[in-house]
């Protein structure tokens, strides 16, 4: 039996994400970053909605297609430098997954569905886009908050931390203090959700 164009989009992804250069520790074994944080995408759009249609599927496990060829230093290092790089990798990831899409036998439609997920066009206002806000801020919580707010004074932290919970909707938020965190990073995020 041949794969179905959903099993061809996801390897071709992971395929992709597995060329990562940078690699973390799971389970004592070296795995690619971005294979690792798609796959907790993914975990988390089984909690926010496990029955996701396909193309957000593709969309939460595409996120950072290829993200680590573009690094962050690529740019500015200054605010503005930040936004013109988020705003280029959000469209040169939805262009790589739309073509993976394609490729793997979606549709026009749906291959750009996915493109557009991926850009989180009508944020707030298309609930497929807000699960994958809510997935993303998730799993920086999760994977990422604790090894990031070492690199920055509390004031900044605290910031973030308030940026990060506005964007999601109530449902992220109950999933989001179901996270187990250092005593440390409870105590950050209580004087985030207070202050």
């Amino acid at each position: 039996m041949s794969p179905s164009s959903f099993e061809t989009a996801i390897h071709a992804i992971d395929e992709a994400h597995a060329h990562d250069p940078r690699k973390v520790q799971i389970k004592g074994e070296d795995e690619p970053y971005e294979l690792h944080y798609s796959k907790k995408m993914s975990d988390y759009l089984e909690k926010c909605d496990p029955d996701a249609r396909e193309t957000l599927r593709l969309a939460i496990r595409a996120q950072h297609l290829r993200r680590w060829e573009v690094p962050r230093d690529s740019y500015a290092m200054n605010k503005t430098g930040y936004h013109l790089w988020r705003t280029y990798l959000k469209k040169r990831q939805a262009e790589l997954a739309t073509q993976i899409c394609l490729d793997s036998g979606y549709s026009e439609e749906d291959a750009h569905r996915v493109g557009a997920l991926i850009k989180k066009e009508n944020l707030k206002q298309d609930a497929e886009t807000q699960t994958l806000e809510d997935v993303a801020c998730l799993v920086f919580l999760d994977d990422q908050f604790e090894e990031f707010e070492k690199g920055h004074d509390e004031a900044k932290i605290i910031n973030i931390l308030k940026k990060t919970w506005g964007k999601m909707s109530e449902r992220g938020h109950e999933l989001a203090l179901e996270i187990s965190m250092s005593e440390r990073a409870r105590e950050l995020i209580s004087k985030a959700l207070t202050g």
